[in-house]
Order: C-alpha cells, then sequence, then structure tokens
C-alpha cells in the first residue's frame, strides 16, 4: 500500500509541476534569458573598458616619451588627445600633462589650463589642487601676495597633501612682498604641522632666518 501512495504522491507532484510549467514557462525562460544577456552584456562592457584603458595607457607613456625628447608640441597635442578621449582617469591626468607642455612655451596659456582644471568640480580634490599649485608656480614671481592667496588659501587651510607646498609657496610670496607678519604665519603654519616633510621644513628654517627679529619687549 505505502508503495501505491508513494505513486500517487509522485504523480501529483508532476501535475502540480506541470500546471507551474504551463502558467509560468515563459517567464521563467524569459528570466533565464535575460541573465544570459545581462551576464554577457556585462562581460563585454568590462572588456571593453579594460582595452579602452589599455589603449589610454599605451597613449600616455607615448606622449610622455616624445616630452622626455623635448619634442613639446607633439606631446601636447597627444595629451590634449587623450584629454578628448580616454577614461576618466586618464583623461585628467593628461590635461595636467598638456598644461606642463604649454608652459614650455606660454606661461600664461598654461596658467589659464591649470585654472580650468582647478575650478571643474567634476575632479577629485587633489587633482584639483595639484593644478593650484602648478599655476601658483608658474606667477610666483610676478603675481601679488593677494592672488596668491586666492589661489592657495583653500589648499593651504585644509588637509590635502598639497597644503604643505601650498603654504610654503605663500610665504615665499609674503617675504617677496616684504609682508613680514604674513610670511611668519606661514612659517608657523609649516612648522606646527607634525605631518610636514622635513626638506620642507629645512626651507621654512633658511627663510625664518631671514626676517628681522621679532621686537621683545623692554
Amino acid at each position: 500500500m505505502s508503495e501505491l501512495f508513494n505513486e500517487v504522491d509522485e504523480e501529483l507532484r508532476r501535475e502540480r509541476l506541470k500546471r507551474l510549467w504551463d502558467k509560468y514557462s515563459l517567464v521563467i525562460v524569459g528570466g533565464a534569458l535575460l541573465i544570459v544577456v545581462g551576464v554577457g552584456a556585462w562581460r563585454g562592457y568590462e572588456y571593453y573598458e579594460a582595452k579602452k584603458a589599455a589603449e589610454a595607457g599605451a597613449a600616455f607613456a607615448a606622449a610622455a616619451d616624445l616630452a622626455e625628447q623635448n619634442k613639446h608640441a607633439e606631446a601636447e597635442a597627444a595629451f590634449d588627445k587623450i584629454a578628448a578621449s580616454a577614461p576618466a582617469g586618464y583623461r585628467t591626468l593628461a590635461r595636467l600633462r598638456a598644461a606642463a607642455e604649454i608652459g614650455t612655451r606660454d606661461a600664461q596659456a598654461a596658467v589659464k589650463r591649470y585654472d580650468e582644471i582647478a575650478a571643474d568640480r567634476s575632479l577629485a580634490a587633489p587633482f584639483r589642487e595639484l593644478a593650484s599649485i602648478r599655476a601658483a608656480n608658474l606667477v610666483l614671481e610676478t603675481a601679488s601676495y593677494n592672488d596668491l592667496v586666492q589661489r592657495l588659501e583653500p589648499v593651504a587651510s585644509g588637509n590635502g597633501a598639497f597644503r604643505h607646498t601650498a603654504r610654503e609657496l605663500l610665504a615665499l610670496s609674503a617675504w617677496r612682498a616684504n609682508n613680514v607678519a604674513a610670511t611668519r604665519q606661514w612659517i608657523d603654519k609649516i612648522t606646527t604641522d607634525a605631518e610636514t616633510p622635513g626638506s620642507l621644513r629645512s626651507r621654512a628654517d633658511v627663510l625664518q632666518a631671514l626676517l628681522p627679529p621679532t621686537a621683545t619687549k623692554s
């Protein structure tokens, strides 16, 4: 008898499965096809992105080689091409390198490029800060201290990796402008920051020695 009941249960299960399959077979097959297509599309996208990154890396290395050979005009054109079509990371690096190549022939044009990068809020903060630092380096000898403050104070006052360089440039600009108080202010920020690199701290000490002695009360 138990075998008979087992056969009946098995038959009922098959019947239920058949009804479910008849009712939902199109949904099940469609869902399976969507999964297969989705996985295939994702794999294709990954391959395409990897291919683009590899091509951009090779193009970037070739442009850097041109720069090393002092072929600045060709390097500038190559970096501009990468900046126009490469994936985001290489695109930003190429914009910075193109500005550097422009700087070999036209400092003001390079500053304009760097300023555009610094103002681009779609970029990560370190890229924008680096652009501000490079622009400030190009105008250090000609710009006023107030101009340097506008360019660099946000970088110097933050916690980013380029804050130390920004403070040094501001200290140098203040010293050139005979602004002793501002020079001391930035030197203090350099020397009191525990993460200031040793070489930069040493340069700050040299600049401190060039300042007139602090007035003492009698």
